[in-house]
């Protein structure tokens, strides 16, 4: 896929749930929140505006998708979605589900405590219900 390639890190600290036309929608290792991680599978791109115009669409487009089936299965408060790349510099977006009373609300997710593992369950329910929700 013309020299696509995962940044470790991200490849390290989560787990690919389905390939979409554009991304590789993964899953983050860190139970604490239901967060979801979009990866353009383009070489080389670090921006948003670094895409065409076209993967730029399809990335709006997956990202809405994407967010809107995690409202959908976990009812949370605010749905976060961001593109900051200050550590992994592979352009990548984050949908993370957040609720009053989580894991530092209202705070930043970044950079806060230790990552909590999944149980094998309780994730592969999760990723169940996200692939439900996202092909209805």
């Amino acid at each position: 896929m013309n020299g696509f390639a995962l940044d470790p890190r991200l490849e390290n600290d989560s787990i690919s749930i389905m390939v979409t036309g554009l991304c590789d929608l993964r899953l983050s290792q860190d139970a604490r929140w239901p967060w979801l991680i979009l990866v353009p599978r383009r070489a080389g791109i670090t921006e948003i505006f670094e895409l065409t115009p076209l993967d730029q669409v399809l990335l709006a487009f997956e990202t809405e998708v994407v967010a809107s089936a995690l409202k959908k299965i976990t009812g949370a408060t605010k749905i976060n979605i961001g593109a900051l790349g200050n550590i992994v510099r592979q352009l990548h977006v984050h949908v993370i589900a957040r609720f009053e009373g989580d894991a530092n609300w209202p705070g930043p997710v970044w950079g806060f405590g230790r990552a909590e593992p999944y149980e094998d369950g309780k994730r592969d329910e999760f990723i169940a219900k996200l692939r439900e929700a996202l092909s209805s």
